[in-house]
């Protein structure tokens, strides 16, 4: 399938513009603001000072832009460079930058109630938003717990589980990330360093599982999660429909139905964590449904912009919080009006555009065009993914790096994920013209 194959996109406000760079960025302007970030922001990651795609020194992050402002697949930094935005905020910018429908429902929104009581006087905005997102669990009957991050959402899980089957482990896979707080962070199998330096306060670790690429791994990982799930102690299976900062890893057909089986033989939980994967950025509304899942994370682009997220289960697995003494999950400002009302926005754009099946349609368009021009020019090996959920993965340690860099400096925001950064990972607004896509595979073939 070719992109001249597809229906047109839905009408979208402006936003679908090609790059245009004033200066070879970062420019003076972004320099001048990331040195100011440099003197007030704790430092995390790498020693400061040393960039090994530039070989240069600096106080400021070295290829580093500042946004000024954004507009649908648009972003302008402090410079003034316009670029093709193809992270669209790790994911979580599904309908693009200010979309018009969540704009006007903020305006009427703000003026009317900010915040409300939380679960003990809370707004109409939210308990609509509840029920909208019970219909999408595959359960009859689901109920749901609302947080503002992926990894409240994470953490809600792992503490249904622990209340309804009182067992305390957790069987994640390794590359899986599930955010930083402590509870999804025993279960982070993306990087070492995000994980042991606070083990001592993680309490029980989890177990992990490598997540498969290919049938023989999968059948390796099966083996594995036997073993662990015969212990007795697991209470909960956590997993990633495909495997995002890992390196957008597509688990081999079967392996997922066979695992959740198998967990729910030994009487553990099924947590699906669809942060990054639900919402039609997989190109389904739930990557997971046809594994009945019984807990399901969502988060990233539930908000169209604003901190949001929710934890969906069954009613019968929900039914664990009713106990005495009183034992809840709650925080001030979850599921705050504002963010339920742009919420429900979300998900009433995505029907009405039906951006769902157009990412499927899109995304298996978009890797075709790229496994037919890229794979097999070194060091390109694969292009894999699902919906507007791509990875563009490289034999060579650090290739995503150079990439990113080279395609800002050619006006494309990318992100990389693996390991060893060595995937170029794509997941741009699920609007995005296709105009925009093809330009960006002439751009990287200029990288290569």
């Amino acid at each position: 399938m070719s992109f001249s194959e597809l229906p047109p996109p839905p009408e979208v406000e402006p936003g679908q513009d090609l790059p245009e760079l004033r200066t070879r960025p970062p420019g003076p302007q972004s320099r001048t603001w990331l040195l100011r970030l440099s003197r007030t922001a704790a430092p995390m990651g790498p020693a400061p000072g040393f960039d090994p795609l530039r070989g240069i020194h600096s106080e400021a992050r070295p290829w580093t832009i500042v946004y000024a402002t954004a507009k649908g697949c648009n972003v302008l930094d402090v410079d003034g460079n316009r670029y093709v935005d193809l992270a669209a905020g790790f994911g979580a910018q599904l309908l693009g930058h200010a979309h018009p429908r969540i704009q006007k429902v903020i305006e009427l929104q703000a003026p009317r109630l900010l915040q409300a009581l939380g679960d003990l006087h809370p707004a109409d905005a939210t308990i609509a938003l509840m029920e909208r997102l019970a219909k999408l669990h595959p359960a009859a009957s689901a109920r749901v717990i609302l947080g503002l991050t992926g990894a409240d959402a994470v953490t809600a899980a792992l503490k249904t589980a622990m209340l309804c089957t009182g067992r305390p482990g957790v069987l994640a896979f390794e590359g899986a990330y599930h955010g930083l707080g402590y509870g999804p962070l025993r279960a982070c199998g993306l990087r070492p360093g995000y994980r042991e330096p606070f083990s001592p306060q993680l309490g029980t670790p989890a177990r992990f599982l490598p997540y498969p690429a290919s049938a023989d791994a999968a059948e390796q990982a099966l083996e594995r999660a036997r073993f662990e799930l015969a212990r007795g102690d697991i209470g909960a299976l956590l997993f990633e429909p495909i495997l995002g900062r890992g390196g957008v890893v597509v688990p081999p057909e079967g392996f997922l139905a066979e695992v959740c089986a198998m967990a729910r033989t030994a009487g553990a939980l099924v947590v699906a964590d669809e942060i990054w994967t639900a919402l039609g950025r997989a190109g389904s509304w739930l990557a997971s449904h046809e594994h009945g899942p019984d807990l399901v994370c969502l988060g990233k682009g539930l908000g169209g912009g604003l901190p949001i997220s929710a934890c969906i289960g069954s009613d019968r697995v929900m039914s664990a919080w009713r106990r005495d003494p009183e034992v809840v999950h709650t925080s001030t400002f979850s599921g705050a009006p504002l963010s339920a009302a742009t919420a429900i926005a979300t998900l009433d754009v995505l029907k009405r555009d039906d951006l769902v099946a157009r990412s499927a349609r899109v995304g298996a368009a978009f890797r075709e065009q790229l496994a037919r021009r890229f794979v097999g020019r070194k060091p390109v090996r694969d292009v894999r993914g699902s919906g507007l959920m791509i990875g563009i993965d490289s034999s060579e340690p650090g290739s995503a790096s150079r990439w990113c860099r080279r395609l800002l400096e050619r006006g494309y925001i990318t992100t990389t994920g693996g390991g060893d950064r060595d995937v170029l990972v794509l997941t741009p607004p699920l609007d995005i013209s296709e105009r925009l896509l093809t330009a960006f595979c002439d751009a990287f073939d200029e990288c290569l």
